[in-house]
């Protein structure tokens, strides 16, 4: 129990560290890719990804730095690629928001909502035909809730029992429009997946112990049913849906709404809980932050000095020439 929480802890003082690094730094205009924060909801990506395995793959959406450094994704390799650098772990050329580390069992994330739901079902239905271990992970937001895909997926995961967990993170909106605007106000998201026959619960995304605990729980219900489950995690992105700044003032969410989320600030409740618990002393947190920043120094220093890829990448990859 106290490894479990000191361990949840440390990875999501890390992701907060290193996003609000890029928040500071993004003003510099060297990173010339579009930034989507988890600032805010990172207690989800942790509490998930530590009762995972590297038999069981994650994939992701913009949103994704979070995820990706939560599964094990190499961090040098992350900025290096927001950067545009040829070290990036995708050489340069798919910027923040197309982040892969196959080693780590990170999959992949692309921008487009709901695009990844049928890639991680998919890749649940190779590993059930070819009899390999471990499950697909897929992380989305709410408003990939309103694709037809969604509900194609989870009909064929459900249909063919398939080791499939969706991660639905509530933040409540899409964009800028608001879950009340988007969705009927009595219907709760987590319930869409009893029409497919799928185990789902709903719960607190800004609390890691409790998004872990969930996901263990769901994790055995998959592994006794052999079939897929469906968590629905409410949470809040702090900073503007794209961007390193703020955008409370451009009037589709109030100051008070923000105010009142920011007191659940997951970070702060796990910081107290190992305080109390005396987990980690204050000394030992204070080194433990010192130790992070300079990870996160280091790798940026490695990005800015890793070279542009070449002209010749231009063509590298592709599937024909």
């Amino acid at each position: 129990m106290i490894e479990k929480t000191k361990k949840l802890y440390e990875k999501l003082l890390f992701i907060r560290m290193v996003e609000e690094r890029i928040a500071d730094e993004y003003s510099n205009q060297e990173m010339r890719c579009p930034v989507h924060l988890s600032i805010g909801q990172e207690a989800i990506a942790v509490g998930v990804c530590e009762n995972l395995t590297k038999n069981d793959v994650v994939y992701s959406n913009h949103r994704c730095h979070a995820h990706y450094l939560a599964k094990g994704g190499n961090l040098d390799k992350m900025i290096a690629e927001i950067y545009g650098k040829e070290t990036g772990c995708c050489k340069g050329k798919g910027g923040s928001m197309h982040l892969i580390d196959l080693d780590a069992g990170f999959g992949g994330a692309t921008p487009i909502v709901g695009n990844t739901i049928p890639i991680a079902v998919g890749a649940a239905f190779s590993k059930k035909t070819k009899k390999e271990k471990g499950v697909s992970v897929v992380f989305f937001g709410d408003g990939a809730m309103e694709e037809g895909v969604i509900h194609e997926s989870s009909n064929f995961a459900s249909l063919k029992k398939l080791p499939v967990l969706f991660i639905c993170e509530n933040n409540l909106y899409s964009v800028y429009t608001s879950l009340s605007d988007r969705q009927p106000l009595q219907r709760e998201l987590y319930k869409l997946a009893d029409a497919h026959n799928i185990f789902s619960e709903k719960a607190d995304g800004n609390d890691a112990e409790i998004v872990f605990d969930k996901t263990k729980n769901a994790l055995n219900h998959m592994k006794n049913s052999c079939g897929p489950a469906f968590l629905e995690f409410t949470t809040y992105r702090w900073r503007e849906h794209c961007g390193p700044n703020y955008d409370n003032d451009i009037g589709y969410r109030t100051q008070e709404e923000f105010k009142e989320w920011k007191l659940k600030d997951p970070l702060k409740k796990i910081e107290k809980q190992v305080l109390e618990r005396k987990v980690l002393s204050e000394k030992q947190l204070f080194e433990i932050k010192k130790r992070i920043n300079q990870k996160i120094d280091d790798s940026f220093r490695f990005a800015k000095s890793s070279p542009f890829p070449g002209q010749e990448a231009l063509y590298a990859g592709l599937y024909s020439e």
